[in-house]
């Protein structure tokens, strides 16, 4: 067979497994939006039952040989042969799973999904400690069936941010505490912000019908895709032509729903950015969650908590919300929308303190996992670094360890990506700056599409065909330089808070 004859094979068997995956994530969605609370048990199996088919269906012997075959081939062109390097990286580390091991995976963190929300619901860790012990047995058990050089941490990462170490995360959190730590103590010690009309009345349908605004004015294609509610905001895509998004509404704390809508609007622009015609390949999927993140930040915070994005939509909100908001000036909005405040919650953090958020759970899953740590100590080491690193003393279970999602769904070495995607996002948004003439004069008039465009042309089409950090320098000129980020933050802040 020729070597188009078996690309064309290759293709062919990597949609068929990406058909089951994508039905796993639309029962996954329908399970955080809609599924009926005694209905889990039926659910959990059969999302096990599609995950360990899918599993089978990608360590086949012939899809092995093909894709062994493929990789030593001239013909190929650069997207082709970008699916194939990256298919092949995956088969191998697919190889190294049992189904026995996909399929209990699966089944235990569908349930844990499930207890997470109970636990939530009652505010007590201990409903939810059962189930995540089971989850981070299982992830001591997979870096075991994965294999690594330096530490086990590295293979769980590797799945979320390909091509990256722990060692390369530390480094990056030495400059966090060396430069970024400094600052914030600076910023924190200034007089607070005045933020307590944030905290007025915004009702539920208003907020609603103002996200989808901004949502649209960004970009996000609605006849391809959906907003919803659920309890932790997120966006999910079945294929660029499926992209769904989630978000949250608070009545008393508007800032809820503007900065989920608008990140997650984030994600969903890349997902709808890819290159449908590449279904189930490597090249329609995103090269990795940092730079995933980085699309999210760079909209939500370096767009959307700028002077330039409200002055074209602050009178669109303030005609929305014209009891709240008529006494408050645009100068006052934006001020507060970046203020700096140690607070419990990550997702509600500022743009400093967030990284305080993701350090302490870098150290927390890397300690579990070396088994330095237990499930059942977890809520008092927690309680203490957020003592030590932010000086907070934590209430409940549910401004502490139950905040997120993430572990019930068993994303262990997840957490770094949303400080590289900070990072990655001040850096890709300063070279847009440079390279589109007028940039934040088309956001003050609210015409995002330059910005858009040049983010397809420049990192959404490429999926996967290089690394991130290549890719970073493909666009950038240069890798990932933290510079960046505190460039940004110092001439952003010390403005709003007169620091030097």
């Amino acid at each position: 067979m020729s070597s188009n004859g078996k690309y064309d094979k290759y293709v062919a068997k990597m949609q068929k497994i990406a058909d089951l995956g994508y039905s796993i994530a639309v029962l996954n969605w329908d399970q955080e939006v809609y599924l009926p609370k005694k209905s889990t048990k039926y659910r959990a199996q059969q999302i096990a039952t599609l995950s360990g088919l899918s599993h089978e269906f990608f360590v086949e012997e012939e899809l092995g040989d093909i894709l062994n075959e493929l990789s030593d081939s001239n013909t190929l062109d650069e997207r082709q042969a970008a699916n194939i390097r990256e298919s092949l990286k995956d088969y191998r580390l697919e190889k190294k799973y049992p189904t026995e091991f996909v399929v209990n995976m699966a089944k235990t963190t569908s349930l844990a999904a499930t207890a997470w929300k109970d636990a939530r619901e009652k505010n007590d860790f201990k409903l939810f400690e059962k189930d995540l012990h089971s989850i981070i047995d299982l992830k001591r058990e997979e870096t075991e069936l994965l294999g690594y050089e330096d530490h086990p941490y590295d293979c769980l990462l590797d799945r979320f941010e390909p091509y990256t170490t722990t060692k390369d995360i530390e480094a990056v959190f030495k400059q966090v505490k060396n430069e970024l730590v400094d600052f914030t103590l600076l910023v924190l010690d200034k007089p607070k912000v005045e933020d307590s009309f944030i905290r007025r009345k915004f009702k539920k349908d208003k907020q609603w019908d103002f996200g989808l605004e901004l949502l649209k004015q960004m970009g996000y294609d609605f006849s391809v895709g959906r907003q919803d509610i659920s309890t932790h905001p997120f966006t999910t895509s079945f294929n660029a032509m499926d992209v769904r998004i989630t978000t949250r509404i608070n009545e008393h704390d508007l800032k809820e729903m503007i900065w989920s809508t608008i990140h997650e609007g984030g994600h969903a622009l890349y997902e709808q950015g890819l290159d449908a015609d590449e279904y189930g390949l490597p090249v329609s999927e995103a090269v990795s969650l940092g730079l995933h993140e980085s699309q999210s930040r760079l909209w939500e915070n370096n767009v959307a908590r700028g002077m330039p994005y409200w002055k074209a939509n602050y009178p669109l909100l303030q005609s929305y919300f014209e009891d709240s908001m008529k006494d408050t000036s645009l100068e006052d909005f934006y001020r507060a929308i970046n203020a700096v405040e140690a607070s419990c919650i990550r997702t509600s953090a500022d743009e400093l303190t967030y990284h305080m958020h993701i350090l302490i759970r870098f150290e927390l899953e890397k300690s579990l996992i070396e088994n330095d740590l237990q499930v059942k100590d977890l809520p008092e080491a927690w309680n203490q670094k957020y003592k030590s690193y932010l000086n907070l003393d934590i209430p409940t279970d549910n401004d502490g360890v139950l905040q997120d999602i993430h572990w019930s769904g068993g994303a262990i070495g997840y957490f770094p990506t949303y400080s590289l995607g900070s990072f990655y996002a001040a850096q890709f948004y300063q070279t847009a700056k440079e390279q589109i003439d007028g940039l934040e004069s088309d956001i003050e008039q609210g015409k995002l599409k330059s910005l858009l465009t040049w983010l397809r042309e420049n990192i959404h089409q490429h999926g996967r065909i290089y690394p991130a950090k290549e890719l970073c320098k493909r666009v950038t000129g240069e890798p990932l330089n933290f510079k960046y980020f505190m460039d940004y933050v110092k001439e952003k802040f010390g403005k709003i808070y007169n620091i030097n």
